[in-house]
């Protein structure tokens, strides 16, 4: 099998286009001359075509080309010589800035989290405020044009910013954050541009009033700023530190992204704890204990800071952001005993919270395909789509209100009823003095104060039966067709809202017979909605007890989590897993598809293979490069260097144009290793930033030089991971992800033939490619 091919070119690859992968591979021969090629044993199941996946970027709805990481660690002479030559104060140095990393992560998605805070309840306050003054005027419809109005020009200018700026910002970002965390590297997703657009586009469409959260997005801030500081900065932007060139490899920045994953958690719910275990359960793909550390202190720094400018703000200097603390809904107040009846009623909120949850995914699943396809047609459509999404969500939260009748506002001299001027329970609307409007309560609110109404405590019937289920089906429908349009937009905020309505109203239903507060069901429908759409049981659990501060529910939530989870697991994947495929990531899962247990890792290997002597002609190195896009290839040694020709290593595509850049040729076929160590450090061969890196169009290769020869042995990994061409692909699928690869090598079983039979990438065991060789393979065997 070919080495995997980085294509810089935009490759669409379907079922349907398997097909034409023989004319790719004929098209690849011709062009490939006087390649070395290897022959292989032919599997005895009857392949449909011949297979060269490894050098298709497979994408989906995503116009961008797909690159794998080398998380594998490249031991080649210059980093033996490095690892050999490096003092104590320097690994000290190292140590130190990966703690000194984890604490501006912290302190940077901390002041971000804070600011969005700020901005979101200043912009959605006054837009609110200004419209509750003209319906207090009963100027109905200018208070409409006043509301529909804002909402849309906050709605265009977070479409504008995601259609001109930087496309990858639309969305949640988790889904990207979970694939680059396993190894594939999308264009522009962990980009200056994408974190500068997923900040304020995320505000503007927050106060916009779609129902949508800014905690999705937080997540992927916070992974943007950890690669920013990972890859020492932009020089884009002319933002560039030398002194983080340590981290100039892609498994330093993988485990600062983790960092800044569970930091974004951390600042979007207050849950420190809960963003530690949101990594490990959700994002990461690779877990280790002194990542665990890291990211717990990384977490801890987002608390301090989220605590300290949360007290100041409580003096009243910030605007229309209301007091409050680390807990965004406090139910701790309510009573939090259960007998039978109440278990039997979370056993229903789990089953149907499981229901509605894969009915969600499933619609979001059907949403985002449709919306792909308005989104081909350029960037008018794409902001077009967001006003017309913008003025339906508008209409459905000014005019639904006036579907309900006023409610008398209670007696409690402590209550202020109706609301005015701030957020709160009881919203006048169109309703008289010491009445409130309870659907216009929920709706004219941010999503937050929406939210922490439901879960209000001690106020059962300040919801009409009614009015909580046409708020349940409204948000519902408008969270499904929110997520796809091309603004930030974020998951758990939609599906709390939802949860918390629909257990609320199961609350209101059981509440003859169950003596649970009715904002405690609340909480524990959206701990049910939320394990049915996405499919988490612990981090959700202390996430949720992070939100709400009531240890004495957690029995429950983690039932009613288990239960959501499980019977929505018979339906479909989870939310996240879906738009990743969705997306086209080549995602490897932590299980091998059964299949994979009826077919060895020779099955799935196809030729040419482009190798390389240990010394190597230019001019053929040259040649390779331009006529391939592989990143990997395979090093030989042959007499006179070695008795017999024998695996050398890999050498990556990147090093090869460093070297070549370099010019350290010799006029002979000799070693000449020890001039290319004298010349090269090992900061010379570390991994650029997004685009920066060297491509072969910027080499100046004379001539003559062509025919001159280059020793590959100082930059070519004498120890890659091999396997036996016989081994189970399922054996090796698991291999492959448990260790991070991005090159698997195959070796003959059999002694006398070419020392390598190919090379296995990620997207040879892609379940569609093996499908598509393979198509009398039932895909779910037991």
């Amino acid at each position: 099998m070919d080495p995997e091919k980085e294509s810089s070119n935009q490759v669409r690859v379907g079922i349907a286009d398997i097909q034409n992968f023989d004319l790719l591979e004929n098209k690849e021969g011709e062009n490939n001359e006087n390649s070395r090629t290897h022959s292989y044993k032919e599997p005895l199941l009857t392949r449909r075509i011949t297979n060269t996946t490894s050098q298709i970027a497979i994408v989906g709805s995503n116009v961008c080309p797909i690159e794998s990481l080398d998380y594998e660690i490249f031991e080649n002479d210059l980093f033996k010589q490095d690892w050999r030559s490096a003092k104590k104060s320097r690994i000290l140095k190292y140590v130190v800035l990966k703690w000194a990393l984890a604490l501006v992560i912290g302190l940077a998605t901390g002041l971000v989290g804070f600011f969005n805070n700020i901005a979101v309840e200043n912009i959605a306050g006054y837009k609110l405020l200004l419209t509750s003054s003209f319906m207090a005027k009963e100027e109905y419809y200018k208070a409409f044009a006043v509301y529909a109005s804002m909402n849309v020009g906050l709605a265009t200018a977070a479409a504008a910013l995601c259609a001109f700026i930087a496309p990858a910002a639309a969305g949640s970002g988790i889904p990207e954050v979970k694939a680059y965390l396993n190894g594939i590297d999308a264009y522009s997703i962990l980009a200056p541009s994408t974190l500068f657009v997923k900040i304020f586009g995320s505000i503007l469409g927050v106060s916009a009033g779609f129902v949508v959260g800014k905690e999705g997005p937080m997540v992927h801030t916070g992974a943007c700023i950890a690669s920013l500081l990972g890859q020492g900065g932009s020089r884009k932007y002319h933002l560039t530190w030398s002194w983080l060139r340590y981290f100039k490899n892609d498994r330093d920045r993988r485990d600062l992204i983790t960092c800044g994953a569970a930091a974004g958690v951390a600042a979007a719910f207050r849950a420190p704890v809960g963003g530690v275990l949101f990594a490990l359960e959700e994002a990461a793909s690779w877990w280790r204990s002194a990542l665990l550390w890291r990211t717990f202190f990384t977490t801890a720094v987002v608390a301090i800071v989220l605590r300290g400018f949360i007290q100041y703000c409580a003096t009243g200097d910030c605007g229309l952001f209301g007091q409050g603390g680390l807990i965004m809904y406090d139910v701790s107040a309510a009573d939090a005993t259960y007998s039978a009846p109440d278990i039997l009623a979370v056993l229903l909120l789990g089953v149907f919270g499981g229901i509605f949850g894969s009915i969600y995914n499933y619609l979001v699943d059907k949403v985002i395909r449709t919306y792909s396809i308005i989104h081909e047609k350029g960037t008018a459509p794409k902001i077009l789509l967001v006003i017309t999404i913008a003025l339906l969500t508008s209409s459905v939260s000014y005019g639904l209100p006036w579907f309900s009748t006023c409610i008398a506002c209670p007696t409690d001299a402590t209550v202020s009823c109706p609301t005015v001027g701030k957020a709160g329970n009881y919203i006048s609307f169109n309703c008289p003095t010491g009445y409130y409007n309870d659907i216009a309560s929920l709706f004219l609110n941010t999503n937050d104060d929406a939210i922490r109404n439901l879960f209000s405590t001690d106020t059962t019937k300040e919801f009409h039966i009614y009015s909580l289920f046409i708020f349940f089906s409204a948000v519902f429908i408008l969270g499904i067709i929110t997520y796809g349009i091309a603004i930030p937009s974020g998951l758990f905020i939609p599906v709390i809202l939802a949860g918390a309505c629909y257990g609320r109203l199961v609350g209101r239903l059981f509440e003859s017979i169950s003596s649970l507060d009715t904002g405690l069901f609340a909480l524990l429908g959206a701990a049910s909605l939320l394990g049915g759409t996405m499919r988490m049981t612990v981090s959700l659990c202390i996430i949720l007890l992070e939100l709400t501060n009531d240890l004495l529910l957690l029995p429950l939530v983690m039932l009613v989590l288990l239960i959501s989870k499980t019977v929505a697991d018979n339906f479909n994947k989870g939310i996240y897993d879906q738009i990743v495929k969705i997306k086209g990531l080549p995602y490897l899962e932590a299980h091998a598809e059964p299949y994979m247990k009826d077919l060895v890792t020779s099955d799935v290997v196809s030729g040419p293979l482009v190798t390389f002597s240990g010394v190597e002609k230019v001019g053929y190195i040259m040649h390779a490069l331009r006529t391939t896009g592989h990143n990997g290839f395979p090093v030989i040694d042959e007499p006179p260097f070695s008795d017999t020709p024998e695996l050398c290593g890999l050498v990556l595509r990147s090093h090869l144009l460093t070297l070549l850049n370099g010019k350290v040729f010799s006029k002979e076929r000799i070693l000449h290793g020890e001039e290319i160590l004298r010349r090269f450090g090992p900061f010379d061969f570390a991994k650029a930033g997004s685009g920066k890196g060297l491509k072969v169009e910027d080499l100046d290769i004379e001539e003559e030089e062509m025919e001159m020869y280059v020793d590959l042995h100082p930059i070519t990994n004498a120890s890659p991971y091999t396997v036996v061409e016989t081994m189970s692909l399922a054996k090796a699928a698991i291999l492959f992800r448990q260790l991070g690869l991005r090159h698997l090598c195959l070796v003959p079983k059999s002694q006398g033939r070419s020392p390598i039979v190919g090379i296995l990438t990620r997207h040879d065991f892609m379940p569609e490619h093996i499908l598509g060789l393979y198509p009398n393979i039932k895909p779910h065997n037991n």
